[in-house]
């Protein structure tokens, strides 16, 4: 099978990083969480007072850096920003509640746009986020729309929240989450809609294995 671009968009806490984290390994793929990147300037931006502030963070975007770097621990990609290490930090409910607002700032959206473009030279990746084949790469050979049930989704995110030592409630999260679809479909600047020739994949009730067994079908026309 040739080395294609896979572009995986859709809601927030719809699973789409780990259904691209899975489908990048079955293929030797190279992962890319875009969504991660824009929580990482995010926290940048929170860092340093200035996540209400676009005119100062756009100025303080230069001296913004991110890179993946693959941890041997997990098995995955942790997202540095600026040599540190803040994978952890930029999952919290405080982030969330924040980054729908920083990602719709256009020259925030520019900056990681030609960064994404450029971890796609070589094709080879999968990449996850909200406007990967509509924006980033409109050409990519096989584009993934991903949707779940708001509810459901709510629930995923809770659990994983939960799990991870954070005191939040299902309202909290249900509400995060309408709030940030609603973000994403109106913002001005690439709004998440699905891209003409992209194939729907509505997980609400899909195990991680009838997923792939769905994408196994989707990738036949490649080989």
């Amino acid at each position: 099978m040739k080395k294609i671009i896979i572009a995986v968009d859709g809601y927030s806490s719809g699973g789409k990083s780990t259904f691209a984290k899975a489908v990048a390994a079955k293929l030797g793929y190279i992962f890319i969480d875009t969504g991660a990147m824009y929580r990482a300037v995010t926290l940048y931006a929170m860092r340093r007072g200035i996540a209400d502030e676009p005119a100062a963070l756009v100025a303080a975007l230069p001296d913004v850096h991110i890179d993946f770097r693959f941890n041997p621990r997990t098995g995955r990609s942790d997202v540095y920003l600026n040599g540190e290490n803040v994978e952890a930090e930029i999952r919290r409910i405080d982030v969330s509640n924040r980054v729908s607002a920083v990602s719709s700032i256009p020259e925030v959206r520019a900056k990681l746009v030609a960064m994404q473009q450029e971890m796609g030279r070589a094709k080879g990746i999968v990449m996850d986020g909200r406007d990967i084949g509509t924006v980033v790469f409109p050409d990519a050979e096989l584009k993934i729309f991903m949707t779940a049930d708001p509810h459901v989704r709510a629930e995923r995110r809770y659990k994983e929240l939960i799990a991870k030592g954070e005191q939040v409630s299902m309202e909290e999260i249900e509400k995060n989450i309408r709030e940030r679809d609603r973000q994403d479909e109106t913002r001005e600047v690439s709004p998440l809609r699905r891209a003409e020739d992209a194939v729907m994949l509505d997980n609400s009730r899909m195990t991680v294995e009838e997923q792939m067994d769905w994408i196994a079908g989707q990738l036949e026309r490649f080989e």
